[in-house]
């Protein structure tokens, strides 16, 4: 039985209660529609709020931190040379937070006049969506559209493909830590894998990285990569380059992890940081034809329609952009081309020069094209302006704990048109979404040299490249 009175008939129902179906499903109520979202686990909000984008953020300054704790030496604080940090207290802080920020969600629902089911969706129609839940008889709702905003989840390994490997975790298990770990060997190189290697060894945690390839972030601009690689070495994560893991022992707290350069690296966890994909499976995509490609994800067309009419997708599910604002974005955008005003008819995202952070130590910040990718597109119209430079508040700082900054701007056409900015150091986090603004605009290179400088700060830096 359904736990809220079910209307005859939904506008638009989406399936998943995460950023995307979030942001769409209120947006739509905003307009006066009957929405209902359908969302099979109690972690309203999704990825972002319970495994991702908050809780992690909150573990990168709890590092950051620890970070300035350690470099507050230099500004002659005492008694701070070694600072502990509590896991085991700091854990439930954290998850009362994230309990907080779900009640907020489902309040904002029940305030905007949103319908929630709690219960696993199937698509049997275009119009028609089972809802289960064990013990429950199904039920069904009739709506108008459909959007599937179901996200992804971390891969692992079978240990039919590495004996083992389930003896790991994955970037959810992180967030269920108890306990510090003393070891960790960190499997990956993209963001994530960054991510958590970073907060675990400015925690304190023994860190090893296992990358395929030479660098972390291979698919970000090499200015990037050559910066953030040797530094992440220099601060004790230990990196173990053109490496594959090939077999896990032992129990969960006393692993040995084999490599293929014959290594066997002896960790409390194990964390696979190699990927995600898509949370399609019972969704009864197939039966209704709705194409997805072999990793599961929907394929959309740019304003959101799945291969099927009346069936749209939007978020991570997709497999573009696996960011919360990209999803959230796309979910109104989606709500006013099908019900606001004519203006809105056409409504849909843009994915060009969508900035993005990175929280590694020290942050990154990066939008527009990469060198590769500009040369690919441009040739030699295409100009590189950079700085590398250590930021006032390191001068006070030893030597061993200054953090690098390296600025670049990459610009094209006798104009000089910015089609690329790329930012590795502390403030970086915050300060690309201003540039952002700007390159969104089509900025040219004048409009920066043009615009008086800030001083003394990081960000003046790229106001005054030459």
């Amino acid at each position: 039985m359904a736990p809220v009175q079910i209307a005859d008939k939904y506008d638009i129902v989406f399936i998943g209660g995460g950023s995307g179906g979030s942001g769409g499903a209120r947006r739509a109520a905003s307009y006066g529609k009957k929405v209902a979202i359908v969302e099979a686990t109690p972690n309203y909000g999704g990825t972002c709020v319970n495994v991702g984008c908050v809780p992690k953020k909150l573990m990168w300054h709890a590092a950051d931190l620890s970070d300035k704790l350690r470099q507050s030496v230099g500004y002659k604080f005492k008694g701070v040379d070694h600072p502990q940090f509590d896991w085991a207290t700091f854990k439930p802080q954290r998850d009362a937070y994230i309990k907080k920020l779900r009640g907020i969600y489902q309040s904002n629902w029940n305030r905007e006049g949103i319908d929630l089911f709690d219960g696993h969706a199937t698509i049997l129609s275009p119009t028609e969506i089972q809802v289960s839940h064990p013990g429950e008889e199904p039920y069904t709702l009739k709506t108008d559209h459909i959007c599937v905003a179901v996200g992804g989840r971390p891969t692992i390994p079978s240990d039919q493909q590495i004996p083992g490997a389930s003896l790991g975790i994955n970037s959810d298990g992180f967030f269920d830590l108890e306990d510090q770990p003393k070891r960790v060997v960190v499997v990956g190189a993209g963001y994530i894998a960054v991510e958590l290697a970073g907060v675990f060894n400015s925690l304190g945690t023994e860190t090893h990285l296992v990358i395929r390839g030479d660098t972390v972030l291979r698919t970000f601009d090499p200015a990037i990569q050559g910066v953030l690689t040797p530094w992440m070495e220099h601060t004790g994560i230990k990196i173990h380059r053109q490496t594959n893991v090939t077999k896990v022992e032992g129990e969960p707290g006393n692993l040995i992890i084999h490599t293929d350069k014959g290594e066997k690296l002896e960790a409390d966890v194990l964390l696979w940081a190699i990927g995600r994909h898509a949370n399609t499976e019972r969704l009864g995509l197939e039966d209704l034809g709705v194409k997805t490609t072999p990793k599961g994800d929907i394929l959309v067309d740019e304003y959101q329609n799945s291969t099927v009419p009346g069936i749209t997708s939007i978020g991570d599910v997709t497999g573009k952009w696996l960011l919360t604002p990209v999803a959230i974005a796309a979910g109104r955008r989606l709500s006013n081309r099908l019900f606001g005003p004519p203006e809105y008819k056409d409504d849909k995202v843009s994915y060009e020069n969508i900035a993005t952070v990175v929280f590694s130590h020290p942050p990154i910040g990066t939008v527009g094209l990469t060198e590769q990718d500009a040369r690919k597109k441009y040739g030699d119209a295409v100009k590189i302006y950079e700085t590398s430079f250590k930021s006032l508040y390191f001068s006070m700082i030893d030597e061993q704990h200054k953090e690098p900054t390296k600025f670049k701007l990459i610009v094209q056409g006798p104009e000089e048109r910015v089609v690329g900015i790329h930012i590795i150091g502390q403030g970086s986090d915050e300060m690309i979404q201003g540039f952002a603004v700007a390159v969104k605009m089509g900025a040219r290179k004048a409009d920066l040299d043009n615009t008086v400088a800030i001083h003394p700060t990081s960000a003046e830096e790229l106001v005054t490249l030459r």
